[in-house]
């Protein structure tokens, strides 16, 4: 996904239509506010109905979580960042990511849209049910709260500088995927798989460009 020029100011259009634009765009407490309820009664269910132990759900809820952070890397590096040459595939890998890179301080399309964003989350659920069974009452919550944590972090990340210093080499992981290198730095809410698989940069040696760091951030 190169582009010729990073535009620092409005945002892609991916519809003509108004409606089905503004469907694309997404908010962060609309998101929490949504899966938070339902998220809560798979916890219920699981508890109630199915029969999970405290210990069996909060051992498949964080086994979950982490799980999620595996997906996270391997989503961003092989779907996100997909080449392809067939225009139809281009614009949907466009749609998903693309457009992020291409307009980097578009805050409204860092959490996926409510409608979309349900549907795959039920597609997920789906698939997850047909592999664990019953344990995805407790699993995929964990799963979306990882979901909910990477987008909530990557937000943050084009926001405001690191709070704490031992978070900067995840900003800066970041930082340089988007300016100078994206076949490297796919970890956002973590650096752990990108160490992993050798796709972490230097960030020790790696010289942050301040100015091009700051066309990444949104305007306050």
């Amino acid at each position: 996904m190169k582009f010729e020029k990073i535009h620092n100011k409005g945002q892609a259009q991916i519809f003509e239509n108004k409606f089905l634009e503004n469907l694309t765009k997404g908010y962060p407490a609309v998101i929490w506010a949504m899966y938070i309820p339902i998220l809560s009664y798979s916890l219920y269910y699981a508890y109630i109905s199915v029969g999970f132990s405290v210990l069996q759900m909060v051992s498949i809820f964080f086994g979950a979580l982490l799980f999620w952070t595996f997906f996270e890397y391997i989503a961003h590096r092989y779907i996100f960042h997909f080449m392809t040459e067939n225009p139809k595939l281009e614009r949907i890998v466009y749609i998903f990511h693309g457009n992020h890179h291409h307009f980097p301080r578009d805050k409204q399309r860092l959490f996926m849209p409510p409608i979309p964003s349900l549907i795959l989350a039920s597609l997920l659920f789906g698939i997850q049910y047909l592999i664990i069974g019953n344990y995805v009452f407790a699993f995929f919550p964990g799963f979306m709260i990882g979901y909910l944590l990477y987008a909530s972090m990557h937000y943050l990340i084009h926001a405001i500088a690191p709070p704490f210093k031992f978070m900067k080499p995840l900003w800066d992981n970041h930082h340089l995927h988007h300016y100078k290198d994206e076949e490297l730095g796919f970890g956002v809410s973590n650096t752990f798989w990108d160490r992993v698989f050798g796709t972490m940069f230097d960030v020790k040696k790696e010289k942050v460009n301040k100015e091009k760091v700051k066309d990444l951030m949104f305007d306050k």
